[in-house]
């Protein structure tokens, strides 16, 4: 279990670069534009050692995930900088339909209010 550990953490350090965020820079003409992303790292693992009367235990496991969403570019040119952000369509039909679920919930609750004061 300890060696797994070690390779896991081994292979995070290997990836976990300030270009995983920062794309290579790309230039035409007097304009260069850096991509930029969002990196996420998530890993667990676990292990079991153990025995009932007559029988042996032991178990382990492990998973992880890395998630890369990009996020924009960063322009530069003569002119100035600028950080031109990537439209999420997803992200934003999650958030509405997030903050669609807080309003029914609290319309509900204040139905409820009023039911409740009328009587």
């Amino acid at each position: 279990m300890q060696q797994l550990l070690e390779t896991i953490g081994e292979r995070l350090r290997a990836t976990a670069d300030i270009r995983v965020v920062y794309g290579e820079p790309i230039t035409v003409g007097e304009r260069t534009v850096v991509p930029v992303a969002s990196v996420s790292y998530m890993f667990g693992a676990g292990g079991g050692k153990g025995s009932r009367q007559g029988q042996e235990g032991e178990g382990g496991g492990g998973g992880g995930s890395i998630h890369v969403r990009p996020l924009g570019v960063i322009e530069i040119t003569p002119q100035g900088t600028r950080f031109i952000p990537v439209f999420d369509a997803q992200r934003v039909a999650l958030l509405m339909l997030g903050a669609a679920g807080v309003l029914a919930l609290a319309w509900r609750r204040y139905v409820r209010y009023l039911e409740r004061r009328h009587r």
